[in-house]
């Protein structure tokens, strides 16, 4: 099978549960290789997501690394087969790639929970509020990209919006509350666009007021991505550098402990409701 030259996250991903669940079998990539009939370069490639695997010889890899948890198993076995013709590979090689591996891993997550503090998640941004911030780069983007990572931010919407809506848990920091990306009318737009989407039954938003002080993970945005098992959830941490993603069990645990020491601190929502509506009557 040819290598690929871009793995998405979630190839990459596949492939680092493989690493795991052959290491915790105490195995070598060379006798692993030797049981499933390869060589140990296709092993080594198939753990950094440069080859594919069919759902067969996953199987029958897991059956030699002894892994009897049958949910992991399936939830690997359905990602097999390849990258997926997402809505979002009609943006390759046009936006960043970390774009479509965020909108990748929003797919197929079962649950999301963020933090921002100082810009209100992608997913919830109207077309002004995502326009003036990338209208604010620096050197400026060519207008042409402008517009297609606009659509594509746009396009994120559904996950929350189509039926089923994927549960949500947002924390915005009061900072990105006031920040009038855009002007007053933008912002105020914005404000009530995020009061509409907190009505959704799959959506929660909590504010973190400046009255909170200081809490963990202040000035990240991240975004916690819970997987069909709990062995393949990823977190994404994002930075003006690009994305960064993490997946080991000690990190995922450390993710969620602060996240919900955030949740300890900020507003429950129907005072961040009162909140985010108090800010845009202020505008």
């Amino acid at each position: 099978m040819a290598p690929k030259h871009q793995p998405t996250i979630r190839q990459r991903r596949l492939g680092a549960e493989l690493r795991r669940l052959r290491e915790s079998a105490d195995m070598s990539a060379p006798r692993a290789a030797e049981l499933l009939g390869t060589d140990r370069t296709n092993i080594s490639n198939i753990e950094a997501g440069r080859y594919g695997i069919s759902e067969d010889r996953l199987r029958r890899l897991l059956s030699i690394y002894e892994c009897d948890d049958e949910e992991l198993i399936d939830a690997l076995a359905s990602m097999t087969g390849g990258r997926r013709n997402g809505w979002w590979e009609e943006y390759r090689g046009k936006i960043p790639p970390d774009f479509l591996d965020t909108s990748e891993l929003e797919h197929y997550a079962t649950s999301l929970r963020s933090v921002q503090t100082a810009h209100l998640p992608g997913i919830f941004q109207t077309e002004d509020h995502a326009r003036a911030l990338f209208d604010m780069f620096i050197p400026a983007l060519p207008r042409l990209e402008v517009e297609l990572r606009i659509a594509h931010r746009l396009a994120r919407h559904a996950r929350i919006a189509d039926e089923p809506g994927i549960p949500y848990v947002g924390l915005i920091h009061e900072s990105a509350l006031r920040m009038q990306v855009g002007g007053r009318n933008v912002a105020k737009a914005q404000l009530t666009r995020l009061l509409e989407e907190g009505e959704r039954d799959n959506v929660t938003l909590r504010v973190i007021p400046f009255s909170a002080g200081g809490f963990p993970m202040a000035g990240d945005s991240v975004m916690y991505a819970v997987g069909p098992s709990p062995h393949l959830d990823t977190v994404l941490v994002d930075s003006p550098l690009g994305a960064a993603f993490f997946h080991s069990s000690t990190q995922l645990a450390n993710f969620r402990r602060r996240l919900d020491a955030i949740e300890q601190v900020a507003l429950n929502p129907e005072q961040s409701s009162d909140a985010i509506a108090e800010i845009a009557n202020d505008l």
